[in-house]
């Protein structure tokens, strides 16, 4: 993910903070348990002193010293288990604790960028804090089929309301679980306040919880950043950043698509946004309220092909969920 030099320097000192924030917290629970029984720091104390005294022998041309040397530690371990244990905590509560396991919140694994490093460059360039608030209400967990007709169907389908979301989570729970393994986008469409939007959060929250990277643009947010890049040969490090990572991330969310101002530009920029990402294998989820054949009539043939052929096609309908919430 481009970033300035400010930008980078921000996420390396937030990963800083939260490193003495682990020191601390691990230093406040070894203090715990000592406090509890000075045996532990007796038997710490012992595996230092022992650590040092064999690695003098292992330099001085003794080969049985780092034997030893484990065998000595694999004792201590026991003696030290056996008491967390009799005080009640489980081996691992004097483990490091990290946000991140995978690069232990240095925000690299070897000389490469970690995954949650380049969610923190989304965040940070998209200051997309607020969909991260969004997230905790809109997500499976929060997901209710109750405002969904077992008896209003669908003419086309047959399916009623209740049956045609139940056929779109699992869709989405196979987006999600093939996510890694197969490359695959998802459009959403159908009357406003049918679920579109929070069915595509509900998605999003399940890709970051597992280290992808999900950016999140209304459509007209999405093509100001277009606008601003193509016209404004903007220097704003931000702009070149986001315009870059839209065709680098994992997850692009565009929603809404439809209420933007549509002219040439931005029938150009959406085919080239769509086509760039299919080539890429980078994987896209659309929401729009316009019925299937006007989005073939409002943008392109090209568009509209490239959303039939590589696009899983959902259709939601029902009656408005946030007036059925104000009448209740």
């Amino acid at each position: 993910m481009p970033l300035s030099n400010t930008q980078y320097d921000e996420i390396i000192r937030e990963y800083h903070a939260t490193q003495i924030r682990n020191q601390h917290e691990m230093e406040a629970r070894i203090k715990e348990v000592y406090s509890k029984d000075t045996r532990l720091k007796a038997i710490d104390d012992a595996i230092a002193s022992c650590s040092l005294f064999q690695a003098k022998k292992l330099l001085n041309g003794d080969v049985s010293a780092l034997a030893e040397l484990r065998e000595m530690l694999d004792e201590y371990k026991r003696q030290h288990n056996d008491i967390l244990r009799e005080l009640g905590y489980s081996q691992k509560y004097l483990d490091p604790t990290y946000q991140c396991k995978d690069c232990k919140d240095t925000g690299y694994i070897g000389n490469e960028r970690c995954h949650c490093f380049t969610q923190r460059a989304i965040d940070l360039v998209y200051t997309q804090s607020n969909i991260r608030g969004i997230l905790q209400e809109e997500n499976f967990e929060h997901f209710s089929y109750d405002y969904y007709s077992k008896t209003d169907h669908n003419p086309t389908t047959g399916l009623s309301s209740f049956d045609t979301m139940q056929n779109a989570v699992k869709e989405c729970r196979r987006f999600i679980d093939s996510f890694d393994l197969s490359f695959s986008n998802l459009f959403f469409y159908g009357d406003t306040g049918v679920g579109k939007t929070f069915l595509s959060n509900c998605v999003a929250k399940e890709l970051l919880d597992t280290g992808h990277s999900v950016i999140y643009f209304t459509a007209f947010q999405l093509f100001e950043i277009f606008e601003k890049n193509t016209f404004h040969k903007t220097s704003d490090e931000d702009i070149i950043a986001a315009h870059q990572n839209i065709f680098e991330c994992d997850l692009l969310i565009i929603d809404d698509l439809g209420t933007e101002m549509l002219n040439s530009f931005t029938t150009s920029q959406l085919f080239l946004c769509l086509n760039e990402r299919i080539l890429r294998k980078k994987s896209t989820i659309i929401s729009t309220n316009l019925p299937l054949g006007q989005v073939a009539e409002t943008y392109s043939e090209r568009i509209f092909s490239r959303i039939s052929s590589h696009y899983i096609i959902l259709k939601l309908f029902g009656d408005d969920i946030r007036i059925q919430k104000k009448l209740h």
